[in-house]
């Protein structure tokens, strides 16, 4: 017998109908409001399309020093342009941190956006997942429903939905785990929890203890949370702790077996088959994957979390987010880097230049280049001058976004800084622009408007306009 909210209910088949529907409504796969989205997709086909098919963001959590990584400014005063030296890169006159070689070897084929400008001055992903810059740093360490909605959810929202696997995933866990928040930006908001990501979680090792300014590097998998962690979901709980496939797996089986599902509707079968779909599985098993893949990914969190995201995307997944955080308090896993800027990245850039370009290599020998858009990038970037702890300070006032793939422009850089890389002088580029352009290149409109809980139509991308100028 199937349980929900703890308290079991069973009909003469042994399923209800509000039974299924409460189990479609739990962001169990995605988010995905089962019946509603699917009908939403099949009516309208032959919507508008993009180019890209899927997105990788990945979100270095803390605000990455831009002059010390894509716009270097070598001729600067010593406590501008820091410690790292400039290398050429496949663009020429292009040049980036000599820490980061293997992507300077990518750089024909991605997008460089140097001029991200904001005034929100926050660690919390919002802006970077929903292009919305006007909240508050300690309002937003905490997730709420009247929170805007994140591209993921908007994306599921307007019917993007694939077959059998979840549409939106965030890995290797919820932004802000590390610190005990669980911090604003990738959830559905007034949209409704229904449009939530399916949200790993991980159980790192670490070879020694660090601290914040002393990064460590985490090792292991992002895993599938039990079903009983899952909000208002128990399942009788199913002998405590098992993990998600095991817990579909027993306690969907029957429903799938249920004569009640012959006389569904053929959206119902269709919401019933996302349920029990052996391709989310798959997607997840990292035991499929060679020694060489994995050796190339790399066996960190962030590696084995970008090596699941091309299997996602693989298998049809619409929006991966990777957040960079795992550990922060601890072993220093994270971008915000107030002191020992340069001795905690040349810890993080060679980890980063390894997975990313790994990544880009992966999606390129398996086709699925030109279907996937790859965004490297913060909420922020860091001060021109270096502070006498040798470190850089917040700096949202510039910052610098990485795209590869997925329709954007090979070979380009967009938009130029002054001498200390402190504001733009040349096309300046919102959270909101970025957010726009990513919708365009899905194919879902970045006019859109949707009604947030007072019924008021709010711009999904918060007033930003595409980039046509990196658009192929």
């Amino acid at each position: 017998m199937l349980r929900i909210f703890a308290r079991p209910t069973r009909a003469c088949d042994g399923v209800t109908r509000r039974e299924l529907m409460r189990v479609g409504a739990l962001s169990l796969l995605s988010g995905l409001t089962l019946p509603r989205l699917l009908q939403a997709v099949e009516g309208t086909p032959g919507g508008r399309r993009g180019p890209a098919k899927s997105v990788i963001l990945v979100n270095l959590f803390g605000g990455p020093s831009h002059l010390d990584m894509f716009d270097m400014k070598p001729d600067a005063p010593a406590e501008v342009r820091g410690e790292f030296r400039p290398i050429a890169t496949s663009v020429p006159g292009l040049q980036i941190c000599e820490h980061l070689p293997k992507t300077a070897q990518w750089m024909h084929r991605a997008t460089l956006i140097r001029t991200v400008t904001h005034g929100y001055n926050s660690h919390n992903p919002y802006n970077v997942l929903t292009g919305f810059t006007g909240g508050s740093d300690r309002e937003n360490y905490f997730a709420k429903r009247t929170d805007h909605p994140s591209m993921g959810s908007v994306c599921q929202y307007v019917g993007i939905v694939p077959e059998e696997v979840p549409g939106y995933v965030v890995m290797p866990a919820h932004p802000g785990f590390s610190q005990g928040l669980r911090r604003a930006g990738p959830y559905g908001g007034y949209l409704g929890s229904q449009y939530d990501p399916l949200i790993t979680f991980c159980e790192p090792q670490f070879e020694r203890k660090g601290s914040f300014y002393d990064p460590v590097l985490p090792v292991g998998d992002p895993l599938l949370p039990a079903l009983d962690a899952l909000p208002e979901m128990t399942i009788a709980r199913l002998d405590g702790r098992n993990s998600l496939l095991d817990q579909i797996d027993r306690g969907l089986a029957r429903l799938s077996a249920s004569p009640t599902i012959d006389g569904m509707s053929e959206f119902k079968r269709q919401a019933m088959s996302l349920l029990v779909s052996s391709r989310s599985r798959d997607a997840f098993d990292l035991a499929r994957e060679t020694a060489a893949v994995r050796d190339r990914y790399g066996r960190s969190l962030y590696g084995s979390s970008l090596l699941i995201a091309r299997r996602l995307v693989e298998a049809g997944t619409t929006f991966v987010a990777v957040n960079w955080e795992c550990g922060a308090e601890t072993h220093g896993g994270h971008w915000d880097m107030h002191e020992n800027n340069f001795g905690m990245l040349r810890f993080n850039l060679p980890v980063l230049d390894q997975i990313t370009t790994a990544l880009l290599d992966d999606l390129d020998y398996r086709g699925l280049f030109e279907s996937t858009l790859v965004i490297v990038m913060g909420e922020m970037g860091r001060t021109p001058r270096v502070n006498g702890k040798a470190g850089r300070d917040h700096w949202p006032q510039c910052g610098f976004a990485l795209l590869a793939g997925g329709g954007v422009q090979e070979g380009m850089v967009f938009g130029s800084t002054d001498k200390l890389a402190a504001y733009p002088v040349e096309h300046p580029v919102s959270s909101g622009d970025i957010v726009a352009t990513i919708y365009e290149l899905l194919g879902v409109d970045p006019h859109l408007h949707v009604a947030d809980l007072s019924g008021r139509p709010i711009h999904v991308a918060h007033g930003g306009t595409p980039i046509t100028g990196i658009i192929a």
